[in-house]
């Protein structure tokens, strides 16, 4: 009976058992893939809150540029830290950071009407405002002006002055008279307000482009600016005209002035040469009239001393001495009776010459 039992029931056995695998196979598969939806689950709520953390991180982290200063508001309050150019870090959704430039920038103001004291409407195209605002005044004047300090303190404080300008000035005035004096005009007054409502903001250079106007009174002003131009030309000419003539006038007078001058150092140097040779010629006879004298008093006392050497010579003896002498050398024989009384007597030497 059992055999008989067993021999029944094994094709039930053998379904029971595949049953059985089919079923823990099944529940396997279920096992498995709950264990794969549980890490998959994990994994991504581990991503998500890395994803959260690098977001907050990154919304937290913040960068300041070079020139510039990081100012703070948080829940809409200005707070009182600033910070300098570099990476900084806040609390994010709570804070939020604003930029502040602290070099030198430009604002241009464009399109500024204006009318004149006349009546006229002109524009001009763009005003250009080189400003600086210092270190130290950063909190202060944006909180009183916000962070868009320049469109109160700036753009329309400019507006407000070309009016007052143009106001008080006809169109000759602003378009060309003035015009080369409106930039200081502006810059001066715009420091002085700035001065009282936002001290530490300086305006260094304003830059000023030149009006548009009606284009009927541009092209009578370009008319006006050719007959100028032209009368500017004509003048120049004569000028240069003038200036010649004034060249030759003087390079004439220079040439007569050379030539006086020549014929005033010749007539000296004749002077000169005349006075030299009067001199020499004074000098000369000078020397002729002392050498004449000089030859005057040698022969005279030349004479003098003859004379006087003559004079102690005529001695009786001497005279005698002086007769023989003279006979002897006569050449001449005389005979007669009266030969012994020349000898005798000096007076018949004179007879018997005669």
């Amino acid at each position: 009976m059992e055999s008989t039992l067993r021999a029944v029931d094994y094709p039930i056995l053998c379904k029971l058992s595949f049953v059985r695998t089919i079923m823990t196979k099944t529940h396997f598969k279920i096992a498995n893939h709950f264990y794969c939806s549980t890490i998959i689950v994990m994994i991504a709520k581990w991503l998500t809150a890395l994803v959260i953390v690098a977001a907050i991180f990154a919304l937290s982290i913040h960068q300041v540029p070079e020139g510039h200063v990081g100012i703070y508001y948080r829940g809409g309050a200005l707070l009182t830290s600033m910070t300098s150019p570099g990476f900084h870090v806040m609390i994010p959704f709570l804070t939020s950071c604003k930029i502040v430039q602290t070099t030198l920038e430009t604002d241009q103001v464009k399109n500024i009407p204006c009318g004149t004291s006349g009546g006229t409407m002109i524009y001009f195209d763009k005003i250009e405002v080189v400003n600086i605002l210092g270190r130290d005044a950063v909190l202060d004047i944006v909180r009183n002006y916000t962070v868009n300090y320049d469109r109160t303190l700036i753009f329309d404080k400019i507006h407000h002055e070309v009016n007052q300008f143009c106001s008080v000035h006809t169109l000759q005035e602003v378009y060309i008279d003035l015009f080369s004096s409106i930039d200081d005009h502006l810059k001066r007054t715009l420091q002085n307000d700035l001065n009282i409502l936002a001290p530490g903001l300086y305006v260094t250079s304003i830059r000023v482009t030149k009006p548009k106007i009606p284009e009927a009174i541009r092209r009578n002003y370009e008319t006006m600016e050719q007959e100028k131009t032209q009368y500017m030309i004509t003048t120049a000419h004569q000028k240069v005209v003038e200036k010649e003539a004034e060249t030759d006038r003087r390079r004439a007078v220079i040439e007569a002035e050379k030539l006086a001058q020549v014929a005033q150092i010749q007539y000296e140097q004749k002077i000169l040469g005349k006075e030299s040779e009067k001199r020499i010629a004074e000098i000369e006879a000078e020397m002729h009239l002392a050498r004449e004298r000089s030859m005057a008093d040698a022969n005279k006392y030349k004479s003098d001393t003859e004379a006087e050497s003559n004079k102690m010579k005529l001695t009786p003896e001497f005279l005698q001495w002086s007769k023989y002498q003279a006979l002897s050398q006569n050449t001449k024989v005389y005979f007669g009776d009266s030969i012994p009384n020349i000898f005798n007597n000096n007076d018949g030497i004179l007879n018997l010459k005669k």
